[in-house]
Order: C-alpha cells, then structure tokens, then sequence
C-alpha cells in the first residue's frame, strides 16, 4: 500500500478512465487510487474493475447507488481512505482537466515543503486555463474573485478540484457537517482548513478542459456556490461554526 491515494469521483466516464488509471500508475511516484462511481450507466466500474488484475493492492472502487454528487463522493472517499491511514489523500478529476504529473508537485508541497494542504491552481499566477470558452474562464475566475474577497481566505483559486490533503486535515474537518455537494464543496473544505489554521498552498498547474465526455456543470451548482459562500461566512462571524 502506497501512503498516498488518489480519489476519483466519476459519472459516465467510460472514455477517460483507463486511460487516466494506467496514467497514474506510469509515475515514478507511487499512488494508490480509488474511484468513487455513482453508478454510471456507460459502464465506468466495470471498466475499472477489469484493471483488478493488473493493478492489485493498489486499484480500489466505490460503487454507490446513485448520482449524489461531488461533495458526497468525496466525503465517502475520504473516509474510505482515513480508515486505511493514507498519508496524503488527493482529489482529482476523472476527466484530464488535471494533469496526472502534477499529482507529484501536489505530493511534494505536502511530503517535503511542509505544507498541510496543496492546490492545483489555475489562477495563482496569471490564468492557466485551455480549451473552456472566455465566457467560462471569466465566470470561473470572478467566482474565485468573489469567494476570496468574502471569506478572506488568500487562496486565488478557491474551486479548484486539485488538491492534496495530509491526513490531518481531513481527521480535523468534520467531514459530516459538509453542507455543499457541488463546487461549493471545494470551497467549504478550503475555508475549514483555512480557519483551522492549517498551512496552505498553491502550486501553478495548467487547466485543459475535457476533450471526451460532457462537462457536470449546471446553474444549480453554480447558485450554491454563489449564495453557499454568504451564508457560510456569516455563519463563521456570528454563530458557533462546526469545523
């Protein structure tokens, strides 16, 4: 077993997920991964279950029920994996969006620089972005504009998804009192390491959004977001605030 696992929530990703495995256990770093399926139609557990052979001990899946969101997958992960007592727990997209390399870089700010949580982040030095649309890019970099201008966190990409956490971090947030499922999510997990005090950085990645597959996004994710971020800082002002 490796100290570090990858968690991958995935919905309908048959086109990408081999491809991203095998990926992944191509570096010269060793990760564990395991995939979080909200039971995809197109066959993606199955698709990652046929890896068992190859990748033993090292190759897990979650298989739930239904499709409950980003947030929950990633809480059933976490869990999944502080029961294991990894080291170092990472969030990643199914999708490519994140570039498997820098799952290094990501372990390096954590295992050797000293840091208690490292992001993936587009925005940290200029806009990293490829393939989304401007309207998109504005959309993503205001949103970040706008979270770290009210909840004060200096952190410029606060939605990222690429991220990783040393164990402690997840043993301190209480992963039940999460209230966000969508992207908000990201940010939620931010906040609580940020007022835990908790050493964060950011490390310049390249974004490139996906060439197979269709885009979660929705306005309902994106409403969360919005008016989530309000009601959580006001919460963390003015009423006892779960961490």
């Amino acid at each position: 077993m490796s100290e570090a696992v990858v968690v991958i929530p995935t919905y309908n990703e048959i086109e990408n997920i081999e491809r991203l495995i095998r990926n992944i256990f191509s570096l010269q770093r060793a990760f564990d991964i395991l995939v979080v399926d909200d039971n995809s139609p197109d066959g993606t557990a199955n698709a990652v279950k046929s890896l068992f052979k190859t990748y033993p001990d090292q190759l897990f899946i979650l298989e739930r029920e239904g499709k409950k969101g980003l947030g929950t997958a990633y809480i059933a992960g976490f869990k999944w994996a502080l029961e294991r007592k990894y080291d170092y727990i990472f969030e990643m997209d199914a999708d490519f969006s994140h570039n498997p390399n820098d799952l290094i870089r990501l372990y390096n700010a954590c295992a050797k620089e000293g840091y208690d949580l490292s992001i993936g982040s587009r925005y940290v030095k200029g806009v990293n972005v490829v393939n989304w649309p401007m309207s998109r890019v504005l959309l993503s970099w205001l949103a970040s504009k706008y979270v770290r201008f009210i909840t004060g966190m200096n952190i410029y990409d606060t939605t990222a998804g690429f991220v990783c956490y040393k164990r402690a971090v997840l043993e301190k947030i209480h992963l039940d009192k999460i209230q966000f499922i969508g992207y908000a999510f990201q940010i939620e997990m931010k906040f609580k390491a940020y007022l835990s005090k908790f050493k964060i950085v950011e490390v310049p990645v390249v974004f490139t959004d996906r060439t197979k597959g269709e885009s979660k996004m929705s306005s309902g994710i994106i409403s969360e977001a919005i008016f989530g971020v309000i009601k959580m800082k006001f919460k963390s002002l003015f009423s006892k605030y779960d961490i």
